[in-house]
């Protein structure tokens, strides 16, 4: 048996997700303790049992119906809810030398056939689907595990589209969704300098990001950035002279190539692609939007391209990288690029929170404000599970119990050996964290190289279920003991 059998104390405490609540979510000022108390049992809940609707998550009526209290009343602002999170993350952020902060925008869609829970157009105007736009800054290690969200934005669109719009040339920052992107820089930036200590920060930002507003913005921040180019842009070389970004970059020499893993996706087949690195130093003339002027910023233009391994009908990987990290060389340039492949996280975390394994899209929720404030709380769940998933690969050593309960370390090991094959040994003490989540993983369906790569979302997302029902009976169990034996 594991040498940590489950005491009282593990009872008392019940399972890590209540640990996790209040870390998460202990401090967040709503004007009144007990509101802050109610947040942090209802996010221990939905981390306990992640799903979109709030009845999946409460079997409790007297708990199912607290959460409906807390999260439909007027008297808690999402707003300080989302500024207490984000304020929470970035004190314990103060650990780390340096954080990777991908932005990125998404949406989310809910049903609302009587246009009474207020919500705006979300896709395109003719599907007449509606919800809430979304930009998420994910702040993660400097190997790409999530800590948990910096900034979340959330906003309506007009149900119609608007008919007398002036061109999105003509109209002012403030005017334009862009002031979303540019608020989740800003407000990261501060959140983290309002820390002692606090760590520097490199901005990842895909192919949204390569505008004058963005790169002003980003250069503002003082802070370090890796944008993904969307267009051939005039840049000024060394000798002076202007060229297209792509041409000049032509004329560059390589600094080397090497193989790395893609993996698959639409429209794109797994495989190993080989890739060669160019790389050169430009000014970038840019009007900031805000004070009119104009200048120029100083940036390494890095160009990633795949040769020769590109499969026939299929886009080889073609990556134009603007950063204002420096660059010279081959390991430099590497480097960067590594960096900026870790943007996929915050993509991953997205697919988790709206679909795989959270589910917030299924809210029954009446309200925008009621809404809001159940995302971002179903928000750092998504989170969570994602860094389970990524420290079991980047850190598998680790113990486990850094990230599960006594309760629920024993609950697995008794899962495991249940269905553990002859020649495999299961040991007594505490597993690290790639072990038990293998073992997550396997509960949850997972069958090794055939499920095609290591353990994802999905399976550890079932098996994680299939473990807190364990867990719970195992806690019953001995708190009914306890009880009759005094």
């Amino acid at each position: 048996m594991l040498s940590i059998a489950p005491s009282k104390r593990s009872v008392a405490r019940m399972m890590e997700p209540t640990a996790w609540a209040a870390e998460q979510f202990g401090s967040v000022e709503l004007g009144d303790v007990r509101r802050t108390s109610r947040l942090v049992r209802v996010a221990a809940s939905a981390a306990m049992a992640p799903a979109g609707t709030v009845t999946s998550v409460f079997t409790d009526d007297a708990e199912r119906q607290g959460a409906y209290d807390f999260l439909e009343s007027k008297h808690v602002d999402p707003d300080a809810l989302e500024r207490g999170v984000g304020e929470i993350l970035a004190r314990r952020c103060a650990t780390e030398e340096r954080i990777l902060v991908p932005v990125d925008g998404s949406s989310l869609s809910f049903v609302d056939r009587t246009g009474e829970r207020g919500l705006g157009a979300v896709g395109t105007y003719e599907a007449g689907a509606v919800g809430l736009k979304v930009i998420s800054a994910l702040a993660l290690t400097s190997d790409g595990v999530p800590l948990g969200l910096l900034r979340q934005v959330f906003w309506r669109r007009p149900v119609q589209r608007p008919t007398n719009r002036r061109p999105a040339k003509k109209r002012p920052i403030d005017k334009k969704e862009t002031r979303h992107w540019l608020d989740a820089v800003n407000t990261s930036a501060e959140r983290i300098g309002a820390v002692p200590g606090a760590p520097r920060i490199t901005f990842l930002v895909d192919r949204e990001g390569d505008s004058a507003a963005m790169l002003c913005t980003l250069v503002a921040t003082k802070h370090d950035f890796i944008v993904r180019g969307n267009w051939d842009r005039t840049v000024r070389a060394a000798d002076g002279r202007s060229w297209k970004v792509r041409t000049l970059m032509g004329y560059e020499k390589q600094l080397g190539s090497y193989d790395v893993e893609l993996a698959g996706g639409p429209g794109r087949a797994a495989r190993v692609a080989h890739v060669t690195l160019r790389a050169v130093d430009v000014l970038v003339p840019l009007k900031d939007p805000t004070s009119g002027k104009r200048r120029e910023v100083k940036v390494s233009a890095i160009n990633a391209r795949e040769m020769v391994s590109c499969p026939t009908g299929e886009e080889p990987l073609d990556w134009l990288l603007l950063t204002n990290l420096h660059v010279e060389d081959f390991t430099q340039a590497r480097a960067v690029v590594s960096t900026y492949a870790l943007r996929w996280r915050i993509e991953e975390f997205h697919r988790t929170w709206k679909s795989s394994h959270c589910n917030v899209e299924d809210s029954q929720l009446r309200s925008e404000q009621a809404l809001r404030k159940w995302a971002l709380v179903m928000a750092a769940v998504a989170s969570r599970i994602e860094r389970l998933k990524l420290l079991a690969r980047t850190k598998p050593d680790l113990p486990a119990d850094l990230e599960f309960s006594e309760i629920e370390l024993h609950a697995l090991l008794l899962l495991k050996r249940r269905s553990k094959k002859k020649t495999e040994t299961i040991p007594d003490s505490v597993p690290t964290i790639a072990q038990a989540t293998l073992w997550l993983a396997e509960l949850g369906g997972y069958t090794g190289k055939s499920s095609g790569g290591p353990p994802g979302t999905i399976t550890i997302s079932r098996g994680l279920a299939k473990l807190r029902s364990a867990a719970d009976a195992i806690a019953a169990f001995l708190a009914a003991d306890d009880e009759e034996n005094g």
